[in-house]
């Protein structure tokens, strides 16, 4: 069978359809019908896949494969509120000799924040958090119900959402359950499922286009040649109508507080009990709260965050040139404070619509002077998630802390497992013999010998 037909089943909501492909594409690849292309210093370590939303469909093993074929130093996969991608994720990359980690994002509440936008626009005290390196798919059961809470939030959120819009929209509506809950594997539906199922309802309804694009031009307050221009030619993620349904000032929208999302400190200590890594997330340096960036930061380390995500897209690409750099300025001003905090970055871009980049560009010149840095950012991570898989010696192990109780020694560390250390079955067991009661000199005495 063709690769390129072996990759679209990679993209197949069955798991049985994608691990079948995926045996024919490295049966290929074993007999040199297929070639890797050797590998580059670029990393995305923040690739959403279909267990949330991506906006190619793509599911773990077929970011695998992607960052497999192109090249990539390392891949993350993070989806919202879920570690539903994980175990594919690791199994798949070990296969394929991939530096990797896994995790989610989520929101939360930060109270000493509460009248101050931090990352998520018009929403003061609301604060995207990641949790990256998770050791396995299952939590223990001390961070369960947190985890589970998230989940569950999340559904009642967009359940209490689909109802508003249903009123609003009549004769168009969607049924939950029916129209959005198959549009992902494991039913977690975000609100870009939602915006799939309203543009494939209101085709069904007004199946004339001009009917349609009135319709829409109605119901959201745009004129119809702008309506026109917006909607494509099959149902998808329509910008337009989420930022007037679902965003603020929309029909759909209710404004989050303390009792919408679980407090920052109850989420980093189930990441944390978990054996993974707590992370901040930083948009672009434009709010009040991430003007603070010292206060943000340090209240975030007290909680044991021990690094910072970044979407590097958000903070220089922009054609307006005072915009530009003005975005630089505070990308810049991040990475010191960070360095100065011994916070490594960990960078990536979602995908979480058609049309964004796959990789980001680290040859641009407000990227270049960091490569190294982000792709340290990476290592350090991937080396994290190697030991806690493999031997439980995760970055903030008891083991670690102990032994490297200071930030910068320790992520040193953890950086020359991830750069030296390419997962796969052979290493991964070579690396569980390690004892826990070796210092850390000795334990990469052990790996640069190999």
């Amino acid at each position: 069978m063709a690769a390129d037909e072996c990759c679209e089943r990679l993209l197949d909501l069955d798991p049985a359809v994608r691990e079948q492909a995926l045996n024919e594409l490295l049966a290929d690849a074993e007999r040199g019908a297929l070639v890797f292309p050797s590998e580059r210093p670029v990393v995305n370590m923040h690739c959403h896949s279909f267990y949330s939303y991506n906006g190619y469909g793509h599911s773990p093993a077929s970011l695998a494969w992607l960052a497999k074929s192109q090249g990539w130093h390392a891949l993350g996969v993070v989806d919202f509120d879920v570690l539903d991608a994980l175990d594919e994720t690791y199994r798949v990359c070990d296969r394929l000799g991939m530096r990797v980690s896994s995790g989610l994002e989520t929101r939360v509440y930060v109270a000493e924040f509460a009248d101050r936008e931090i990352n998520s626009p018009g929403e003061p005290g609301i604060f995207y958090f990641v949790g990256m390196g998770f050791p396995a798919q299952e939590p223990p059961e001390v961070a369960a119900p947190v985890l589970q809470a998230m989940r569950d939030g999340a559904e009642v959120r967009n359940r209490e959402m689909a109802d508003r819009i249903n009123a609003y929209l009549d004769p168009v509506a969607i049924d939950y359950d029916a129209d959005v809950i198959p549009l992902t594997p494991s039913g977690n539906a975000t609100e870009r499922h939602m915006l799939v199922a309203y543009d494939a309802a209101a085709r069904r309804v007004w199946t004339d286009r001009a009917a349609l694009v009135a319709f829409w031009a109605e119901v959201l307050g745009v004129d119809q040649a702008t309506m026109a221009g917006s909607l494509g030619e099959v149902p998808g993620v329509n910008d337009l109508i989420r930022s007037k349904l679902m965003k603020q000032g929309g029909v759909g929208y209710v404004a989050p507080g303390p009792a919408t999302f679980p407090p920052l400190g109850t989420v980093a200590e189930a990441i944390l009990a978990c054996g993974a890594l707590p992370l901040a997330a930083w948009l672009d340096g434009s709010s009040a709260g991430e003007a603070a960036l010292d206060e943000l930061l340090e209240l975030n380390v007290a909680h044991g965050v021990a690094g910072v995500v970044v979407i590097p897209e958000r903070n220089w690409n922009f054609g307006d040139v005072e915009v530009r750099r003005a975005k630089v300025r505070e990308l810049d001003r991040l990475m010191a404070t960070a360095r100065a905090m011994h916070l490594p970055i960990v960078a990536g871009t979602e995908m979480n619509k058609a049309g964004q980049p796959v990789l980001d560009d680290f040859d641009a010149a407000p990227l270049a002077p960091y490569r190294r840095e982000l792709v340290g950012g990476a290592d350090w991570c991937c080396g994290h998630t190697l030991l806690a898989r493999t031997c439980g010696l995760g970055y903030q192990s008891e083991w670690a802390t102990q032994s490297l109780p200071e930030r910068k020694a320790r992520n040193v560390f953890y950086q020359e497992v991830g750069a030296r250390v390419v997962p796969s079955q052979i290493g991964n067991q070579r690396l569980a013999k390690i004892d826990t009661a070796w210092e850390p000199g000795r334990v990469l005495e052990e790996i640069r010998s190999w």
